[in-house]
């Protein structure tokens, strides 16, 4: 008898002051619809609150929403955070308005994707959905 995988584990929630949660919502309701397990840590929490939670969750993926316009402080600092941890095979992705030059920047120092206003749903749902190694 095969064994079922177990389902993704991800963390999302907003980081810093900004308290826009409508979208981080909606995109945890999608990938739970989608059959992921799915941890949402609620507005205002720090990068190392999300940090810790993650690990403590055993995470797969952390997804932020930031919209208050500190991406580039705070995704940088939770991929810090999670190099300090020896958690770096947790994949970072995040989504707010964040303009293409700091996108660049971002995913370059390693945040997974990022979704700008209007992305489809289906989108994130299959780039997570892709963070799991198939076998």
């Amino acid at each position: 008898m095969a064994v079922a995988s177990k389902p993704l584990r991800v963390l999302v929630g907003k980081v810093g002051l900004d308290g826009h949660d409508r979208g981080v919502k909606l995109i945890a309701r999608a990938l739970r619809d989608a059959g992921m397990e799915v941890i949402y840590t609620g507005l205002h929490q720090t990068p190392e609150q999300v940090v810790s939670a993650a690990i403590q969750e055993d995470v797969d993926a952390i997804g932020l929403s930031i919209l208050s316009g500190a991406h580039n402080t705070l995704f940088r600092r939770v991929l810090e955070l999670l190099k300090e941890q020896d958690a770096e095979d947790i994949a970072l992705f995040g989504g707010g308005i964040i303009p293409d030059e700091d996108a660049l920047t971002l995913t370059a120092a390693g945040v997974k994707a990022l979704f700008g206003p209007g992305a489809p749903m289906e989108d994130i749902v299959k780039f997570v959905q892709g963070l799991k190694p198939q076998g």
